[in-house]
């Protein structure tokens, strides 16, 4: 019988081990061991800054900057990037005089304070931001906190804040970042009287080829560039363009694309539009759609004007790198679904806001030219305004508020976005709408069984990641159902989507674009000729598809750009702050909380005496419990004999196949003899419910070096549900295109073992081979089936079949090359 375990009375363990990761600053998390920071850093910061390339990387200036053999137009090996030879941001001293070449950033003049002012210790801001950051508490439940935390033994009837009001102070005390919010009112010119309507009174790739990724790689930030580097003030500085969403977020564009879609500080709140309010009777009046539009305008052209001087002559700033440097701002493009694209190129609904095509044929117009302000005003001086809405589209009476800053076109910084236009605006608005009608005009009675086995899922309000989902695997779904040329229509605008999402793109990429494009364009007939569209396809969501080239080429990969990364800021920075506050006079309660968040999000650095490793600390008897406490992912690890392992997973055939390989492996090329001749792995293994696969990602050349990681699982009881045993990609031939170079696997469980002091780290899978040398016609999807060997036998699946069982109740599959755009990128 065991002798009970002795009770250990617990003990405060206090947190002194802190992340101090280079790359991510901001995660300065705290562990009470060394063991819970190293296990910290392993699972979420380890960089992976090496890849597998035939290509080794060199570093290359433009003709006439190269320093090396000599020969300046040698063609670089590799990705490289070319800086503008002008706007260079050339360190500068806080007068703004440029730095000599090896000095010191100069330090700002600032008053001696200690290290977490305005907070006392670390723990109360730590406190503060856990109360108001992170668990969002209410003033009143802050207030009841502090009543009890004073009346507790030992605190003397003084809590760490007095109230919420003590909280909010300070917080609001922090200096940095500090950006007042400000409110300004607007009226009509006309109103009077008594009388009127209420509105009225209140980067290169390899061999030399471009490659776009993030904004700053476009053509137009160089363009930008170009033009700025006439005026001599502006030599060395830096550009900043200035992303910005609809309602109102904005964004620094020379920020990463990653950065803004970490959810983090890269996208910010910057104001609030007033939405007019009139009678019922007055919704649809001229005048008052005419005053929304201005009143629209004149907001976006007040808040910005801010921006107006540093627009022209650069302005000293403290960039990331802790250096000073002169930055000259600009506009760059606008993001925002069709109806405000619309409304902020002054056009008419159902017109382009970036080109001339007309209205009813807009993917048809010979004569189609880009907009631009000074064609608008041409047109406004000629024509009558009837003339102007009916056939060119145009809302008289108004010019877009970009016509009041310098070097600024809005139909040319309309940018391409991904969720509204793609994903939402055509594929579920459109030809998801498309493909029901044909399949309701042709099964009749079985239309609800047929779209149930499509889509079993029977969403009634769509989100952008139900939209997202579906897209996955609706190509497979409806094949069957459909004609084979709408297959073919639906796969070439997969193939377009999957394209623009990649996070860099490449001369090779456009011209698959175009490609595709052109396909979904000529096969898009046939729902003209089905009768679903029978009088003509003419939507400015799809006619949007014919800008995305030039838009790339611009302003990088759209992927950096969509609307869908201002979705989850719009969450924290307007619905929870709304949903937190009284509802009395709420407009000043969010703009409070978002004050408040812009100090707490700039952290204070850590002081250097809590960062290093405290010796004494870790001979504390309960440093074995802490480290487990501590751990934030634990690796289901099991030992067991092989044996057991195969039994556990329906598998057990599994000796003999690990004596099999083991006789393979200490006799290559050698046939396999009798099993019993085979080697016997005896000592106990080791089972694992998952494994990390890092590879080189060729969809993503802007990354860290193009490497990109996934986690693999193969675990009999995913969350105390269903197996779940995943499929992957396993390279056969490296010099083979896409899919003809791979093997397609589920992975049904990751072990390793040791024999005669050898360690072998093994994985028992399911291997499935390709149906034919090529892709499906219609769909573009290669198709596999079972591939069985002695061992291996179809099991009977009963009716009510569980998706988890899926792969073992069918004979063959499509390989879906949608499933994300790393495989799209993969297995084509």
């Amino acid at each position: 019988m065991a002798t009970p375990r002795a009770t250990i009375p617990l003990k405060y363990q206090p947190q002194r081990y802190y992340c101090t990761d280079t790359v991510n600053s901001d995660c300065q998390k705290g562990f009470i061991s060394a063991a819970g920071l190293n296990h910290h850093y392993n699972a979420l910061h380890k960089h992976h800054t090496t890849r597998p390339s035939h290509h080794h990387q060199h570093p290359w200036q433009p003709t006439g900057q190269h320093e090396g053999s000599g020969d300046d137009n040698i063609e670089p090996q590799g990705a490289y990037y070319v800086k503008h030879p002008v706007l260079d941001g050339t360190p500068v001293d806080l007068n703004g005089d440029d730095l000599p070449e090896g000095a010191s950033s100069p330090k700002p003049n600032t008053s001696s304070k200690r290290a977490w002012h305005p907070f006392e210790s670390r723990a109360h801001f730590e406190l503060a931001d856990f109360i108001f950051h992170q668990n969002e508490m209410p003033g009143a439940q802050i207030d009841e906190l502090m009543h009890i935390w004073a009346s507790m033994p030992g605190q003397a009837g003084t809590p760490p804040y007095a109230n919420h009001e003590h909280l909010y102070s300070t917080i609001d005390a922090i200096s940095e970042g500090d950006a007042p919010w400000t409110s300004f009112s607007m009226e009509s010119v006309e109103a009077g009287g008594s009388g009127g309507p209420s509105w009225k009174h209140s980067v290169f790739g390899e061999k030399g080829q471009c490659v776009w990724s993030d904004l700053m790689t476009g053509n137009w930030a160089w363009n930008q560039c170009n033009e700025l580097s006439k005026d001599p003030d502006n030599h060395g500085a830096i550009f900043v363009p200035i992303i910005w969403y609809y309602p109102l977020y904005i964004s620094a564009g020379n920020v990463h694309n990653g950065m803004r879609h970490a959810h983090g500080e890269a996208v910010s709140l910057l104001g609030f539009l007033s939405i007019p309010k009139t009678d019922k009777e007055f919704e649809a009046d001229p005048e008052f759609c005419t005053f929304q539009r201005h009143l629209f305008h004149t907001s976006l052209e007040t808040i910005f004007h801010a921006m107006h001087p540093a627009m022209t002559k650069p302005q000293s700033v403290k960039c990331a790198d802790g250096h000073y440097c002169r930055a000259i701002y600009g506009l760059g493009p606008y993001n925002a679904d069709y109806p405000e694209q619309a409304l902020l190129a002054c056009i008419v609904q159902g017109w382009c806001p970036k080109c001339t095509a007309h209205q009813t044929h807009l993917d048809h117009d010979p004569n189609a030219i880009l907009c631009n302000h000074e064609y608008t005003q041409l047109l406004m001086d000629s024509f009558a305004s009837h003339v102007l809405w009916q056939k060119y589209g145009i809302v008289d009476d108004i010019l877009p508020f970009t016509t009041s800053f310098p070097c600024e076109n809005i139909h040319e910084l309309i940018a391409p976005d991904i969720l509204h236009q793609i994903i939402k605006g055509i594929f579920k608005d459109h030809l998801v709408s498309w493909a029901e009608t044909y399949l309701k005009k042709h099964y009749k009675n079985d239309f609800a069984a047929v779209l149930a086995d499509i889509d079993c899922h029977g969403f009634k309000q769509w989100t952008g990641n139900d939209s997202k989902a579906l897209m996955k695997v609706y190509l497979p779904a409806i094949a069957g159902y459909v004609p084979n040329e709408m297959l073919q229509a639906l796969s070439a605008f997969m193939d377009f989507c999957y394209i623009v999402h990649q996070s860099s793109l490449g001369e090779a990429d456009l011209e698959a674009l175009d490609k595709a494009l052109q396909c979904f364009e000529t096969h898009c007939s046939i729902f003209e000729a089905e009768g679903i569209h029978s009088d003509g396809i003419s939507i400015p969501q799809m006619h949007a598809l014919q800008h995305y080239h030039e838009a790339i080429e611009l302003f990088g990969a759209p992927n950096g750009l969509s609307t869908s990364i201002v979705e989850s800021k719009h969450i924290h920075a307007v619905k929870r702050p709304y949903q937190q506050s009284n509802k009395n006079e709420e407009m000043a309660q969010v703009l409070l909380v978002n004050h408040l968040f812009s100090g707490l999000l700039d952290k204070p650095l850590i002081p250097q005496d809590n960062v290093h490793e405290d010796t004494s600390f870790q001979d504390d008897p309960y440093l074995q419990e802490a480290e487990d406490d501590d751990s934030e992912r634990v690796d289901a690890v099991v030992q067991l004999h092989i044996n057991h392992m195969g039994q556990d997973i329906g598998h057990p055939e599994l000796p003999d196949l690990v004596s099999i390989f083991l006789f393979q492996q200490r006799n290559p090329g050698v046939d396999v003899p009798d099993i019993c001749k085979c080697p016997k792995a005896i000592d106990p293994g080791y089972s694992f419910s998952s494994a990390v696969a890092t590879f080189y990602a060729p969809s993503d050349l802007s990354g860290a070096n193009g490497m990109h990681c996934q986690c693999i699982h193969a675990s009999p009881s995913w969350r105390n549900g269903a197996p779940c045993y995943d499929c992957v990609f396993v390279e056969k031939d490296p010099t083979l295109p896409g899919f003809q170079g791979l093997y397609v696997a589920q992975v049904l469980l990751f072990f390793s073992f040791h024999y005669q002091n050898v360690h072998y780290p093994c994985a028992l899978v399911q291997w499935f081979t390709p149906i034919g040398n090529e892709p499906c016609n219609n769909t573009g999807m290669w198709k596999v089936e079972h591939e069985y060997d002695e061992y291996g036998d179809h099991l009977y699946i009963p009716p009510d079949l569980h998706y988890s069982d899926s792969l073992a109740a069918f004979g063959s599959f499509y390989v879906n090359k949608y499933s994300d755009y790393h495989a799209f990128g993969l297995a084509f």
